[in-house]
């Protein structure tokens, strides 16, 4: 058990400090090529910070553990949405352009209602609830339509106003940019795994079951971070890679992640239910909404206040339902 807590602060160490240096590089990348904050979060911090999940869900299902992957990456969405965009907006309100809310989060609510149609076999055609590589293949190229999607959009977008009253500061080495964002990576991915084991250590002696497990500790534990890299980011006044992040990782969770770890070998949901992605599905959904028609295309203190106390409940719900 001294390990296991061991193995925990460790991992959260590292996972801070990779977040901070990853940040810094990725910005500093973003602007040699002039990218826009938010663009940069949704794609490479978002498939940086989404390494931990396709470790972890890849391992867990070649060690025969399919519900513990599956859980990871559902459990991971929802935590993303419910906890990271709600800290984040507690530590300053989110602002989301009409563009985003038009293109980028109805992709989110995309990914997790095909997912959620997945989950529904028993009540359509009677088969067992499952990802066969056929439904990962599928989501892999809902990735690549994606990405497609994502890199045509930069190229026809205007390029962000860049006047200031400030003078601009002097854009870092992009070797520097790189050696921070590589650096970082490693720290995180390292701290996550660190972390994820030493949390499923500790879950495991205290009795609980691997579904509870791939929602909860794994969740959190790989999506650590998403969060540690939007707090940050948000700190020092990049919100749209707060924005971005989030958005970009629920969607590589579900289509890239989850695509390739069916396609290695198909994945039973095991008791992970239709509850569990109804969550998922409803939470995306409530992303949308409190962007687009409170606070005026923005995520405010309360909303953010709001999404914490609903991933709490759900926690609950999850600790006092699902099998030991």
């Amino acid at each position: 058990m001294l390990l296991n807590i061991a193995l925990l602060v460790i991992g959260l160490v590292l996972i801070l400090a990779g977040a901070n240096y990853m940040t810094d590089g990725s910005v500093g990348i973003a602007k040699r090529f002039g990218m826009s904050d938010f663009l940069i979060g949704l794609t490479i911090v978002a498939m940086m910070t989404s390494a931990p999940e396709l470790v972890v869900s890849v391992t867990s299902a070649i060690n025969a553990s399919p519900e513990m992957a599956i859980g990871n990456i559902v459990g991971s969405n929802i935590f993303n949405i419910c906890v990271i965009i709600g800290i984040t907006a507690l530590i300053k309100p989110i602002a989301v352009t009409s563009g985003v809310l038009v293109n980028e989060i109805p992709l989110v609510i995309l990914s997790s209602v095909v997912l959620l149609i997945m989950g529904l076999a028993p009540v359509l055609d009677g088969g067992p609830m499952s990802v066969t590589r056929v439904d990962g293949l599928l989501l892999l190229v809902f990735f690549v339509i994606f990405m497609r999607y994502t890199f045509a959009s930069a190229k026809s977008a205007p390029q962000p106003e860049t006047a200031s009253a400030e003078p601009a500061k002097a854009p870092i080495p992009l070797w520097r940019a790189l050696l921070l964002t590589v650096g970082g990576l490693a720290a995180l991915i390292l701290g996550g795994q660190w972390f994820v084991n030493g949390a499923s250590g500790i879950a495991r002696a205290i009795g609980w079951s691997e579904g509870l497990i791939g929602l909860t500790i794994l969740a959190a534990g790989t999506s650590l971070p998403e969060l540690a890299t939007s707090i940050v980011a948000a700190t020092k006044g990049f919100p749209g890679i707060c924005l971005g992040n989030v958005i970009g990782s629920n969607i590589f969770n579900i289509f890239f992640v989850l695509g390739c770890t069916a396609t290695v070998t198909p994945l039973s949901f095991g008791t992970i239910s239709l509850f569990d992605l109804i969550v998922l599905a409803a939470v995306s959904v409530l992303f949308w909404i409190f962007g687009w028609f409170y606070g005026r295309r923005t995520i405010t203190r309360p909303e953010g206040a709001l999404f914490i106390i609903l991933y709490i409940a759900y926690i609950t719900w999850l600790y006092l339902n699902l099998p030991a």
